[in-house]
């Protein structure tokens, strides 16, 4: 049986527009095509569950247009909802502006993810052998940061909590960061989420004050760098840059996301942290070659691309050597 994905940050709808650049303040520009698609914790969950994990989600869903076709899109992934829709609120959206250089610009207007309460959570229950999972989204709302702080802090020693501050970070209070961090088992984040935490400098620097400073209970830390690949710090084994796959980028959306679903998937399978980076470089590569947030490749998918990757490598070598 596969391990089970306990997800409880937060959903929303993406409106994505393509557009050559962004429009300077005053103008108007047209985008090259539109599309209404699940976004926020979606693309994780997507990643987690096209890589083998069972996944269920403990966040809020609204009442409403957004929150009808996110249930549509959860229920097309086998993604079951725990908890009861919001009778007030509609879920939430973001408008995605994605640039010729592939690059996104976001705004967010929150909804029923942003309100959440402990008797909300009640029914999501963890066992054995269950990951968490949470992100900075939803402890960046006034209304559902405390309720989500106690319940991580309540969980069970044993369970595994694996927390991406977003880059809403800043909007989170620091007290209510820390509580959260130090239950973290895997902390995923990219440079700058890493440097608003611990400070400024190298990622190897940050990353050993992440572990020593900030995540003391945490077994390791992977900062993401986009392209270049990611950097594994771990409390046993120290640190490991694992370097990126070279792909030609068509949409960076959700790329992050897919990185810590596959990576939390492939912890959950037994892989070792460092082949489990690698998948994950793998899973988001691959991502960003497709359009849409929630791209995440299937396992198959990964390994094939790490197995020509490989082959690729050692033609490589062995051309080298037969010019030396």
């Amino acid at each position: 049986m596969s391990a089970r994905l306990v997800h409880v940050g937060s959903a929303v709808v993406d409106y994505v527009y393509r557009i050559d650049a962004l429009p300077a303040p005053g103008t108007e520009k047209s985008a090259s095509s539109y599309a209404r698609v699940p976004g926020g914790g979606f693309n994780m969950m997507v990643a987690a569950s096209r890589t083998g994990m069972k996944v269920v989600f403990g966040g809020q869903l609204g009442t409403g247009p957004d929150g009808d076709f996110l249930r549509a899109a959860f229920a097309a992934e086998g993604i079951e909802t725990l908890t009861p829709p919001s009778p007030s609120m509609d879920s939430g959206n973001c408008v995605a502006m994605i640039s010729g250089d592939a690059e996104r610009t976001f705004v967010s207007w929150p909804g029923a993810e942003s309100r959440l309460t402990l008797d909300m959570m009640a029914p999501v229950k963890v066992a054995p052998g269950d990951w968490v999972f949470a992100s900075g989204y939803t402890l960046s709302y006034p209304g559902s940061r405390d309720a989500l702080a106690d319940w991580v802090e309540a969980l069970p020693p044993e369970i595994p909590f694996v927390f991406d501050p977003t880059p809403v970070i800043a909007e989170i209070p620091r007290p209510i960061l820390d509580r959260v961090l130090t239950r973290t088992t895997w902390l995923s984040c990219n440079t700058d989420e890493a440097a608003e935490i611990a400070g400024a400098g190298d990622a190897q620097t940050v990353a050993v004050r992440l572990l020593a400073e900030h995540c003391p209970k945490a077994a390791g830390v992977v900062i993401r760098s986009g392209a270049h690949g990611c950097l594994l710090r771990m409390t046993e084994s120290g640190t490991r840059a694992i370097a990126g796959f070279e792909v030609v980028a068509v949409d960076t959306n959700g790329a992050g996301d897919t990185h810590i679903g596959a990576f939390v998937s492939g912890l959950s399978r037994g892989m070792p942290p460092s082949e489990a980076a690698r998948y994950a470089n793998a899973a988001a590569a691959l991502s960003v070659t497709r359009h849409g947030g929630s791209s995440a490749p299937t396992d198959n998918e990964i390994r094939e691309f790490l197995a020509q990757r490989d082959q690729a490598a050692v033609a490589h070598c062995r051309e080298q050597e037969a010019t030396t």
